[in-house]
């Protein structure tokens, strides 16, 4: 039987400020086991991000249950959840998030600071990481050196160079060309493929979707019955 490695009960997000009450995400029950890649789909404020986020412990919930890979997350503070973060989660943002002064390989290099490994250690994880993602020829180019695909890629490579249980990317082919956006989805899809990862991606686009091994819908922060999409869904 397939391990769970995301499992959601009842699980909701508010926000709640002066006299506005938001409501981004409503009573959510999502289970997703080792080795899918599943696709999160919606239109903007649908509250797919919003459960990314959750996901990754970089927001808490207002009510409900979230366990991830076994752990409680709203049982942890915010220096555990730091510490769980760093050592099971690999995120991949759409604005890819490099530092500007930074190489790709010490931007890369940047998760593995907070592990025991030594210098010379981490820079060896980093250059295989870069060379997995195809860029062992762009190891010391800064991102400006770089075109946004360049950029996404390194920042794949950041996400997986810790060996994460799980990769989350928040619309990771947003900011991309068609080319360099196929260049994306097929290296994650790779990932999913050849090295196992579980990866849950966000993604308006259903050509996007297509590379996922399985597609939820959200619509107006409620996540539709699996194998049901919008009425209105094109």
């Amino acid at each position: 039987m397939a391990e769970t490695v995301i499992e959601t009960h009842q699980l909701t997000k508010e926000f709640v400020r002066d006299a506005f009450h938001v409501v981004a995400l409503k009573e959510v029950d999502i289970t997703v086991v080792r080795g899918e890649f599943v696709a999160l789909m919606g239109p903007s404020g649908s509250g797919k991000s919003t459960l990314l986020h959750l996901i990754a412990a970089m927001d808490r919930p207002t009510s409900g249950e979230i366990l991830v890979l076994g752990q409680n997350l709203r049982s942890l503070n915010d220096r555990a959840i730091a510490k769980w973060r760093n050592a099971h989660i690999g995120f991949i943002f759409q604005s890819f998030n490099l530092i500007p002064v930074l190489s790709a390989i010490e931007n890369v290099e940047l998760p593995l600071k907070l592990t025991n490994l030594s210098k010379k250690e981490r820079l060896e994880h980093a250059t295989t990481a870069l060379q997995l993602v195809g860029l062992g020829d762009r190891l010391h180019h800064l991102p400006r050196q770089l075109s946004g695909g360049q950029e996404q890629r390194v920042a794949i490579a950041r996400a997986i160079v810790t060996d994460p249980d799980l990769v989350l990317a928040d619309e990771p082919t947003g900011n991309l060309d068609a080319g360099s956006a196929q260049e994306v989805l097929t290296l994650l899809s790779r990932l999913n493929k050849e090295f196992a990862k579980t990866i849950v991606m966000v993604t308006h686009d259903p050509h996007a979707a297509h590379f996922a091994t399985k597609a939820r819908h959200l619509e107006k922060a409620e996540l539709l019955p699996e194998g049901q999409v919008p009425a209105d869904w094109k």
